[in-house]
C-alpha cells in the first residue's frame, strides 16, 4: 500500500508545483503590466496641471468622440490618444492605414491622425482662440524604423516635447486657459471605453 501511495503523493506534489509555478508566473506578469500602466499614466498626467481621462466629448453635431487623456498645460489643452501596439510601425501622414510588423505577424490599423484632428476640433468648441494640440502616443513596445508621422510620438519623448514646469509656474502659465478648461470638464462625460484602445479603434 505504501508503494502505491508514494507515486500518488509524488504526482500530487508535481501538480501542486506546476500550479504554483503558473500562479507565480501569472502574478509576475500581472505586476509588470500594472506597473507599466501606472508609469504610463504618471508620465502622461505629469506634464499637465489638471487632466481628465477616458471621457466622451460632444462633437457639436449630436455625436461624440472618445478621448483617452485631455490635459490642461501651460500651452493650452493637450489631447493624448494612446496606442499600445507591439512591433515596427510603418505609417505616414498621407497613408490611410498603418502597418505593424511583429516578427512574422503583420497587422494594419487606420491612420489615427484624422481621428485626433476630430477630437481637437471638438475640444476647441469650448473656448474661442483656445490653443488645443494633440498627439498619438505609442508605448515602448512600438518602434518607427522609417520615422514618426507628424503627430505621432513615443512615450519617452513626451516629456521632451512638452517639458513639465514646476507646479506654481505651470499653474500661472495655464491660468489664461482655466475658464475654457472648466467649461470643457463640465461638458464631458465618463466614457464606457475604459481599456486601452486596440489597434483597430478610431
Amino acid at each position: 500500500m505504501s508503494q502505491l501511495k508514494e507515486p500518488a503523493i509524488a504526482a500530487i506534489a508535481i501538480v501542486i508545483g506546476v500550479l504554483l509555478g503558473l500562479l507565480l508566473a501569472w502574478s509576475w506578469r500581472w505586476y509588470r503590466s500594472r506597473r507599466a500602466r501606472l508609469a504610463l499614466v504618471a508620465t502622461i498626467t505629469g506634464i499637465g496641471v489638471d487632466h481628465v481621462r477616458d471621457v466622451i466629448v460632444p462633437d457639436g453635431n449630436g455625436g461624440f468622440h472618445h478621448v483617452d487623456y485631455a490635459l490642461l498645460t501651460p500651452r493650452g489643452i493637450l489631447i493624448i490618444d494612446v496606442r499600445d501596439v507591439s512591433g515596427n510601425v510603418f505609417g505616414s501622414d498621407q497613408m490611410s492605414h498603418w502597418t505593424v510588423m511583429d516578427g512574422a505577424q503583420r497587422t494594419t490599423f487606420p491612420n489615427p491622425q484624422p481621428g485626433l484632428y476630430d477630437r481637437i476640433a471638438s475640444v476647441r468648441q469650448f473656448g474661442e482662440q483656445l490653443p488645443v494640440d494633440g498627439r498619438v502616443v505609442f508605448t515602448r513596445r512600438a518602434s518607427f524604423p522609417k520615422g514618426l508621422p507628424r503627430f505621432a510620438l513615443g512615450i519617452d519623448a513626451l516629456g521632451t516635447e512638452f517639458p513639465p514646469l514646476d507646479r506654481d509656474t505651470a499653474e500661472r502659465a495655464a491660468a489664461a486657459f482655466r475658464g475654457a478648461w472648466d467649461r470643457f470638464k463640465a461638458g464631458v462625460q465618463p466614457s464606457p471605453l475604459v481599456n486601452p484602445k486596440s489597434v483597430v479603434d478610431n
